[in-house]
């Protein structure tokens, strides 16, 4: 049942118009949308593996991959969100009601509002740390959930404002053509928030850089030169890419608002591709990570590997070992496998998933004193 409400905001804005196909093969699925529904899969199973690294390893549960955990979360959320969106758009979005319709746009906002938040965050933190020049204190974890939380909190309450009464229900002129169901001022005014977030992000990293600079040349010229280098790099790349992706679209929602005549801005009508380079924003940051940090694509190589280590020996291994050793070493074997704590004969090689763990394990301890 087509919700007339939608039907007359869609038709008011000529999003109607512009659609490929109305009415007609409802249950056809494009090589766009399949290709976008593959994308955002890739996203989800990419950030929940970040997640389940960071979380079964205890000796990352600190500031840094706290941080770091969140905004894997935030992007698998925006994964998720834009799912929803695919699976709920087209002809479906019709017959939707107009509360789902605003969870559907407003779990997109909140996704992006979250990874925003959480960069500021991060960079608030390391800007924090680097004035009092302290060590890593596990009993100070409670400033970074405050951080956390105070993150989604802002988010939420951001992404919910249309559904609270901010939107443009009884104003169509006041409408915007790319979120029909919005008004421009509520768009314009995330938009400012947003660029606002990015400038005092790109001013904190600034401020840090210059602080890790200037104590390496007091330090140790070489070294922490080039620590600075690579926390320089890898800043960068995390804020570069996130401005890089998702500034198209903060531009064609500043088209939306300033544009009366929408005839003349038929770019609007094209939002979809806009977007999907947003969403990939959420794909590259796990990357970024492993690329610039040697301890982050071992924790998570060592994972992946690790679980593919253990099923090719549950799949292959178990069977080999019984066919060619006696009975008494298969119990040996089997007594040795349901116990991992026991400690190894002498002369035997440690296996490779025993030596990528202990790889993870120093890594990780130098980590921490970044």
């Amino acid at each position: 049942m087509i919700n007339h409400q939608i039907y007359l905001h869609y038709n008011y804005t000529g999003k109607l118009n512009h659609r490929s196909k109305v009415g007609t093969n409802p249950g056809s699925v494009n090589i766009q949308t399949i290709m976008l529904l593959v994308l955002c899969c890739f996203i989800v199973l990419e950030n929940l593996t970040v997640l389940v690294a960071i979380w079964r390893n205890h000796r990352f549960h600190n500031r840094m991959y706290f941080f770091i955990g969140n905004l894997a979360l935030c992007d698998l959320l925006a994964g998720v969100a834009y799912l929803v969106n695919l699976l709920l758009s087209g002809d479906r979005t019709l017959q939707l009601s107009s509360a789902l319709w605003f969870i559907r746009e407003g779990s997109v906002f909140v996704a992006l509002g979250a990874s925003i938040f959480s960069l500021l965050a991060i960079a608030i933190e390391r800007h924090l740390t680097m004035i009092k020049m302290r060590p890593y204190d596990a009993n100070k974890n409670y400033r970074v959930f405050l951080l956390i939380g105070a993150c989604w909190l802002i988010a939420i309450s951001l992404g919910t404002l249309p559904i609270m009464g901010w939107n443009c229900l009884d104003n169509l002129p006041d409408c915007s053509t790319v979120l029909p169901l919005y008004t421009k001022k509520y768009v314009a005014f995330c938009i400012t928030v947003f660029m606002v977030l990015l400038l005092a992000v790109s001013i904190l990293y600034a401020r840090i850089y210059i602080l890790v600079k200037s104590s390496s040349r007091k330090v140790n010229k070489h070294s922490n030169s080039e620590h600075a280098m690579s926390l320089l790099r890898t800043v960068i790349i995390v804020v570069g890419v996130f401005i890089a992706c998702w500034t198209p679209l903060f531009v064609l929602l500043l088209v939306d608002v300033a544009c009366e005549q929408r005839w003349k801005c038929p770019i609007l009508y094209k939002a979809e591709w806009f977007i999907a380079v947003a969403v990939i924003n959420s794909a590259m940051n796990p990357i970024i990570y492993m690329l610039a940090s040697r301890e982050m694509r071992r924790a998570f190589l060592g994972l992946v590997c690790g679980v593919c280590f253990n099923m090719k020996s549950s799949a292959n291994g178990s069977r080999a070992k019984r066919s060619l050793e006696p009975s008494r070493s298969r119990s040996k074997s089997w007594s040795s496998q349901s116990n991992p704590n026991q400690s190894q004969p002498t002369g035997t090689k440690p296996s490779a998933l025993d030596q990528e763990e202990n790889v993870v394990n120093i890594t990780s301890n130098k980590y921490l004193q970044i």
